[in-house]
């Protein structure tokens, strides 16, 4: 039987250079408790770091954690890369960290903290997250796929880092999972700015960088349970699954 779930799959942490330094893994699941959320996606730039210790803050809250990254490919697309394990989203930072030059700057480009499940500081990520990696998307989107995973070409009707404000449209050749709109389209409006994409599922997410976000767009799944796969059929469609935003 399928039951309507509400899920917010792209909220940064504390760890990506512009999320406040609030966005730590137990507030993060407090607030999508308030919010009502019965799943999220943890989506940092170019990193998984916080993904352990926020997924099993999940886990003791009855909160399902997706497991996921934010991605900026070669040509300063940004793509979601949604996973079902934190194994695999670790394997797509390695590929990330091998395809990421620079340095982080804290003072130019603010902190990227590592924490634990009890908002500790364990550390630092030096890398330059903000960056862009040395692979085109297309090459994102086959290696999130390689690994499991489902690539959501982020936030398409913003003029910056979007497929369609770099390329100018999304190549049919590049098999994403879903696209997501910003929070400053409804419904109706992104069907019929984006008409010839049709096939696509499409979703809603607050990009959350602040705690008062969280949860402030939200994407209904019909699906059996909270979990990866129904997310996975949900965004094909099979079997009446489906996705419904505002």
């Amino acid at each position: 039987m399928l039951k309507s779930y509400m899920a917010d799959l792209h909220i940064h942490t504390c760890l990506s250079p512009c999320g406040s330094l609030e966005m730590t893994p137990q507030k993060i699941v407090s607030q999508a408790l308030n919010k009502k959320l019965d799943i999220i996606g943890i989506c940092d730039h170019n990193s998984a770091e916080n993904l352990f210790a926020i997924m099993n803050v999940g886990e003791k809250n009855n909160l399902l954690v997706i497991p996921g990254m934010e991605i900026c490919s070669s040509e300063e697309v940004h793509a979601l890369a949604l996973f079902k394990e934190l194994e695999s989203a670790l394997e797509m930072q390695t590929i990330v960290y091998e395809n990421l030059e620079g340095k982080n700057d804290p003072d130019i480009f603010g902190m990227q903290v590592i924490g634990n499940e009890n908002d500790e500081v364990e550390g630092f990520v030096d890398k330059l997250l903000i960056g862009a990696v040395d692979l085109s998307i297309d090459e994102l989107v086959n290696k999130i796929h390689k690994l499991g995973g489902l690539a959501v070409a982020s936030h398409i009707d913003r003029e910056s880092y979007s497929i369609i404000g770099q390329l100018g449209f999304i190549p049919g050749y590049l098999k994403f999972d879903a696209l997501e709109i910003s929070p400053n389209l409804n419904y109706d409006e992104s069907r019929k700015q984006f008409s010839e994409y049709s096939d696509y599922s499409l979703i809603k997410n607050s990009d959350a960088h602040f705690l008062r976000d969280i949860g402030k767009c939200t994407t209904e799944f019909f699906i059996e349970q909270p979990s990866f796969e129904e997310i996975k059929k949900a965004f094909s469609r099979i079997d009446g699954r489906k996705v419904i935003i505002n």
